[in-house]
């Protein structure tokens, strides 16, 4: 058997969870087997359960309450894991999105450890980043790749789209800089919210203070998941914002390539 990496309380992310086996275990939302955009190559990407943030365009409120996910031991993920490790070894790896997977860091950890030691994949974490500062260093040994979602870079902009303040996820990704992680950079781009050339210059010419960013992915927004709103009898508030014209989103990706940026 493996050994596990340490258990400690972590403030506001959930304490550790053991099924009824005493297994360590948590909430995952979704798996999907074949991905090409959670990272390099194709991946098997691990959605949990699980987020404080309420963004406006979240496709998938459906993550945020933990509990509405299912319950899956650490052995059962990796087992599943297991039947593509052969392809992924060479294909591509591990993604673990959400939700927010730092919210479950405890059980989020031990899956990195196992991925890394037991079946060698490359692995990457989705995240943006807010409750990093509750983990250690070490806690990222087995991450090789941060997808870091810096969702605007004006803060009241931000608070206002997302419910929760910038400062973390810029405190984080200075960390990476300085732990050496790899980091690719996701921004979505909606029409009226993250649109403004000024605000857009300022995230530019910030992400050339950092390291270790591989490229800059500038995802347009769309409404697939408005449908999950209204079942779970939420107020969508984007309904009438439309998707971001082609011209703006080359304008958006020019202005992070103007800053010598691997922009898709």
């Amino acid at each position: 058997m493996s050994e596990t990496i340490p258990i400690k309380p972590l403030g506001e992310i959930a304490p550790a969870c053991v099924d009824e086996n005493g297994k360590l275990s948590g909430f995952v939302h979704s798996i999907e087997t074949g991905a090409a955009v959670d990272g390099p190559g194709m991946r098997f990407v691990l959605f949990v359960s699980g987020c404080q943030f309420r963004c406006l365009y979240c496709h998938n409120p459906d993550t945020w309450k933990m509990r509405n996910g299912k319950l899956m031991s650490v052995d059962e993920v990796l087992k599943e894991i297991g039947k593509y490790a052969n392809f992924l070894r060479f294909a591509g790896g591990v993604t673990i999105s959400g939700g927010e997977p730092l919210m479950q860091a405890h059980y989020v950890g031990e899956i990195f450890y196992r991925v890394k030691t037991e079946l060698k994949l490359h692995t990457a974490l989705d995240t943006q980043g807010f409750l990093a500062a509750h983990l250690e260093d070490e806690w990222f040994d087995n991450v090789d790749l941060v997808l870091l979602d810096i969702k605007q870079f004006n803060p009241e902009k931000y608070e206002r789209l997302t419910g929760k303040p910038l400062q973390p996820t810029l405190d984080f990704a200075e960390r990476l800089t300085r732990m050496g992680k790899k980091m690719w950079i996701r921004y979505v781009l909606v029409p009226g919210w993250t649109d403004d050339y000024d605000d857009v210059e300022k995230l530019a010419e910030y992400l050339t203070t950092l390291k270790g960013i591989e490229r800059v992915e500038v995802l347009p927004f769309h409404k697939m998941g408005e449908h999950k709103w209204e079942e779970l009898g939420l107020d969508y508030e984007l309904t009438n914002v439309p998707p971001p014209s082609q011209e703006l989103i080359e304008r958006v990706r020019n202005q992070f390539r103007a800053r010598g940026f691997f922009v898709c």
